[in-house]
């Protein structure tokens, strides 16, 4: 009877191999994801029959896994985790020879999964029809069914009993805080001597040097020694960091067929100066900063191999542009709002710098609620154009000019108008943000309560953004805060008027893969410096729909006055709850409330009832992020409100 031990030599075979794959996976090409929705196939690769895949002899297997007398049943779980033979259990093995593969790869696999948990002197035995794969000839004919018993014994947990890292970057530099001491992550006298701690002790080594400018660090040796009598796990890591480094010229190659963008600009952009002290950090915004143009299908850039002695360090940069024109369509249906249309047209790199010109044309408010009817006099109209110029002053600062046209009508009110807007954003770091407008309208509303009003303005729109959510459609951590102000000067009824709104957004896993999520999110607005008749009705504060309050028609929760109608108020409140939950990869369910007040003051006194709506949702997650389908029933109805609603988009609510 064979059985597969750890020793010393096995450490480090089954190490070296670990740190291998670590390097090498990213380097591997992968096949793009083919999708199918509702069986119709829509791009991507098909997958070939799983028949196709099998030779004429599969073979077919039951397979068990079991402590070995006296072990723990913490050996059963990781053989179950990490073993070929328990995920393709439901996949016959391409004839004897597959089965045999499969289970012979099977031993390294688990014992690579038990020094990941740092168990060194484990014993695992795979026995086919009762006798030990490694004593199967490979030339062997098996049954076309087999039994397969896995007996594991994951020995006890080593410790460290030495881990040091000769030549760590000296710690009073703090690598600007960004990389943790390896032995903050574990690597350390008397903790679990996990195989993936040694491999994150080298890396936050190595990036530890990176970040104070030494480019090229490297592990020149290695010492990992497993002492079974004593349990333990000797580990002596060196490091030679190289030459302090700059960043040297960088050489800039388009290769696309018809080569539109300035090289000299793009190289501007990546804001990566010559002699400037080698940083990570700026390569990686570089490249954040790059894809923000949306221009490029590809922008990679490259480090020389080596450092001259200099110390300079030469950087290539190779791009490819997509094709400049892109058109789009959309569409959104409610059972409140109706059905709507929009589509764009898109020039992304007018002049050879980036800049892009957006056509936006959108109708909506077909056959809701709203409407009353199908007559387009009732529909809501938009018709706008935007000009963006990246790279003003610095390479995070953008100018943006924006004019539209906008027709919206609404339950309560309908405005036509034409809205001015120019001025620049400023991406301060990833997740903060601001930017500044100058803002000119000219708006004409009408409403049962007000009537007829004209109404001119010029001002200010400034705002403050902070963004740490992992995934803007799909959130499952980080936070999401913007507080936004508008001063400005209406003419016709002679004021100076402020509108601030302050939202916050914040999610909270509840588990490590990220399937039970809960998400919140407040928001609050005031408006000051005028009656609440001098305003225009569409920048008074309204509630209600898929991203407000779902459950109400859209703007369809406001103040009710002594008549009966519904106008807009000058303070606003609104929460929402969700919690979600994953039930496979791609499927999850969201229940949620939501909750809204709209006061005639300028500080929420609550003399309003508070609208509240709560529903059930489902997610499907697709490429462009979840898509979204909400049932939501109001739980206080006043007149008009509907019975229930449904909502269906991209993306979470929020």
């Amino acid at each position: 009877m064979t059985y597969f031990r750890a020793s010393t030599s096995t450490v480090k075979t089954i190490f070296v191999t670990l740190m291998a794959s670590v390097f090498l996976l990213p380097v591997i090409p992968q096949q793009a994801a083919a999708f199918d929705l509702f069986g119709i196939h829509l791009w991507g690769k098909k997958k070939k029959d799983e028949k196709a895949d099998t030779i004429s002899e599969p073979k077919y297997y039951n397979v068990e896994v079991v402590a070995a007398p006296g072990a723990s049943e913490e050996g059963v779980k990781i053989v179950k985790a990490s073993s070929s033979l328990i995920s393709q259990k439901d996949k016959p093995a391409s004839g004897s020879a597959g089965l045999l593969a499969r289970a012979r790869g099977d031993y390294r696999r688990i014992l690579a999964a038990l020094y990941s948990s740092g168990r060194y002197g484990g014993v695992v035995s795979i026995r086919i029809n009762g006798k030990e794969t490694a004593d199967i000839p490979s030339d062997s004919r098996l049954p076309d069914r087999v039994a397969i018993i896995i007996t594991i014994d994951s020995g006890p947990q080593y410790r460290f009993g030495l881990a040091t890292i000769h030549e760590l970057a000296p710690p009073e530099n703090n690598r600007k805080n960004r990389v943790p001491l390896p032995q903050n992550s574990g690597y350390k006298t008397g903790d679990a001597a996990e195989s993936g701690v040694i491999l994150e002790a080298e890396k936050l080594a190595i990036d530890g040097w990176r970040q104070q400018g030494y480019a090229k660090a490297q592990i020149i040796r290695r010492d990992i020694v497993a002492d079974h009598a004593a349990r333990t796990v000797n580990a002596d890591i060196r490091v030679d960091p190289g030459l302090l480094t700059r960043f040297g010229n960088l050489a800039v190659r388009n290769v696309s067929r018809r080569p539109r963008m300035d090289s000299a600009y793009v190289a501007w952009m990546t804001n990566l100066r010559p002699g400037q002290r080698y940083d990570p950090d700026a390569l990686a915004n570089a490249n954040k900063r790059l894809s923000r143009l949306g221009v490029f299908r590809a922008a990679t850039i490259n480090e020389a191999d080596t450092v001259k002695p200099d110390g300079s360090l030469p950087l290539s940069l190779v791009l490819q542009e997509r094709k400049p024109r892109r058109f789009g369509v959309g569409a959104a249906y409610s059972t409140l709002d109706g059905a709507g249309f929009e589509g764009y047209w898109l020039h992304r790199n007018l002049f050879g710098r980036a800049e892009s010109l957006r056509f936006d044309s959108r109708i909506s408010n077909i056959g809701g609620n709203n409407s009353k009817s199908y007559n387009p006099q009732n529909y809501s109209y938009l018709l706008g154009t935007t000009f963006i110029r990246p790279g003003v002053f610095t390479p995070n600062m953008d100018y943006i000019a924006n004019m539209k046209g906008e027709r919206e009508v609404l339950e309560h009110y309908t405005s036509t108008g034409v809205y001015l807007r120019t001025g620049f954003t400023h991406m301060l770091t990833d997740e903060l943000s601001y930017y500044l407008y100058l803002n000119a309208t000219h708006v004409k509303t009408k409403d049962d309560y007000f009537g007829d009003r004209r109404f001119t303005t010029l001002g200010f729109l400034g705002g403050l953004l902070y963004d740490s959510r992992d995934d803007k459609v799909d959130a499952h951590r980080g936070f999401y805060g913007e507080l936004v102000a508008e001063p400005f000067y209406e003419a016709e009824y002679d004021n100076f008027i402020n509108k601030i709104t302050i939202e916050g957004r914040t999610y909270l896993p509840l588990d490590s893969q990220d399937r039970f999520v809960v998400a919140v999110r407040g928001k609050v607005g005031f408006i000051v410096g005028a009656e609440t008749s001098e305003l225009p009705s569409n920048m008074l504060f309204f509630a209600g729909g898929g991203g407000s309050v779902r459950g109400y028609a859209y703007r369809n929760i406001g103040v009710r006055t002594a008549t009966g109608d519904v106008i807009g108020g000058r303070s606003l409140t609104e929460g929402t709850a969700e919690f979600r939950t994953m039930i496979t990869q791609s499927l999850g369910i969201v229940s949620f409330v939501d909750a809204g007040v709209v006061g005639d003051d300028i500080y929420p006194d609550f003399h309003e009832d508070a609208k509240i709506g709560a529903g059930l949702g489902v997610r499907y997650k697709t490429g462009l992020g979840p898509l979204r389908f909400d049932v939501a029933l109001p739980l206080n109805r006043a007149k008009g409100d509907p019975s229930f609603s449904f909502y269906i988009g991209i993306g979470q609510a929020f």
